[in-house]
């Protein structure tokens, strides 16, 4: 345990964003266990409105990377992009390669599904027309979080050259903004063309919207929005923290609208995806989530204080557990387990996720973040002549 002192002293964790992140993991597990073991709602609405556990883990993404850049310009220092790309490699690249491997070695771990060709894995562009019904399909969200993690750094620099004569950050909000709107009209264009039933069959709804970079990118904008905030605008910033319930609150009251139009309006019978959920329904559960996000920053809000037994670990192993756990769903059945509805195999196969998501954490994940905190250095390098405030970041209101 030593190992996760150490951890834990280095980078202090926030409770609310390790529940947040517990939370989706465990969405996420709902669904799929309903999807690939029985079939049947095991976790009742957990079961049916899993799959936006993958929105929370867009937003929580999008705030960490960018709190990180932001803080750095705050800070006078100068982003290198060797050093951002080398530290992201070795934070997220070599489980999620020892997992590809494992699955590609061992067929057992597809559940007799075909996979994408290994170079789109490897290029992390699988979400790229995937079709659903593939092996490690799950994996097209980290395409999505892969590739915002390589465009972020350059918006960054544009921001740096736009800043030596724009001096507020106006134009970082309207290009956010801009940015939700336009995926808003990219996925009022795809439903015209996908969103229908024709034939009884909704043909390219998964490829062209759910899975799409462009469809589902904004997802992390409500994160990289919340850093903005942070970073950028104290005097507000600290108007927010005073009201984490009222956040708290707001946020609950959003995912359980979302939760509505979900599940009434998401998927129709006969009819096919539904226009309103599908062109707005994507941005109002990351923007719901978002509020929660910021009510997890608030230290007087309940989400921040009040810590979840097992919530913290299930947050540090939960990037391993997302990879491993459709794995583990598809090879018990088969090998060991004959009642996919019995509790035991419910509790077998949750407490193999479990030894495996903190087997990989522990054996690989963590010495590679040790050696990286180690030898990598920062995403940033001071900028001379500066100490706390950046040379091209516009003054903070």
């Amino acid at each position: 345990m030593n190992l996760f002192r150490q951890a834990s002293s280095a980078h202090p964790r926030l409770q609310g964003l390790d529940t947040l992140r517990a939370l989706a993991i465990l969405l996420v597990f709902a669904t799929h266990y309903q999807d690939f073991v029985t079939g049947q709602p095991t976790f009742g609405w957990a079961s049916i409105l899993g799959r936006v556990g993958v929105d929370l883990f867009f937003v929580l993404s999008g705030y960490l990377i960018a709190n990180q850049i932001f803080a750095g310009m705050q800070k006078g220092q100068v982003l290198s992009l060797r050093n951002f790309y080398a530290r992201r490699f070795l934070r997220t690249l070599p489980v999620f390669y020892l997992v590809l491997a494992a699955y590609f070695l061992f067929p057992a771990f597809m559940g007799g599904r075909e996979p994408p060709p290994l170079w789109r894995f490897l290029s992390f562009t699988q979400n790229y027309q995937l079709q659903p019904g593939t092996a490690f399909s799950h994996a097209w969200s980290l395409c999505v979080e892969e590739q915002f993690y390589l465009v972020l750094p350059a918006v960054v620099l544009l921001g740096k050259f736009m800043s030596r004569w724009l001096k507020s950050m106006a134009w970082a909000w309207l290009l956010l903004f801009s940015l939700v709107g336009l995926a808003i009209w990219h996925r009022a264009g795809l439903w015209a063309d996908y969103g229908l039933e024709v034939d009884g069959y909704t043909r390219g709804y998964y490829p062209n919207i759910y899975y799409a970079t462009l469809a589902r990118a904004d997802g992390l904008l409500p994160g990289v929005a919340i850093a903005l905030l942070k970073n950028f605008h104290p005097k507000l910033w600290r108007a927010v923290q005073a009201r984490g319930q009222v956040l708290l609150l707001s946020g609950l009251l959003a995912c359980g609208l979302s939760a509505w139009g979900l599940l009434n309006f998401y998927y129709i019978e006969g009819y096919g995806y539904g226009r309103a959920m599908t062109v707005y329904g994507y941005s109002l559960v990351s923007w719901s989530f978002g509020l929660l996000l910021l009510a997890g920053l608030c230290p007087k809000s309940s989400l921040a204080r009040w810590r979840v037994p097992g919530a913290a670990s299930l947050a540090l192993w939960s990037y391993s557990i997302y990879l491993t756990h459709k794995a583990v769903m598809f090879a018990l059945p088969t090998f060991w387990l004959d009642d996919r509805q019995s509790n035991t195999t419910l509790l077998a196969i949750s407490l193999s996720c479990l030894v495996l998501g903190w087997l990989l954490y522990r054996l690989v994940e963590l010495p590679l973040m040790n050696w990286r905190d180690r030898w990598v250095p920062s995403s940033f390098k001071a900028n001379e002549g500066t100490e706390q405030t950046s040379s091209y970041s516009p003054k903070p209101t």
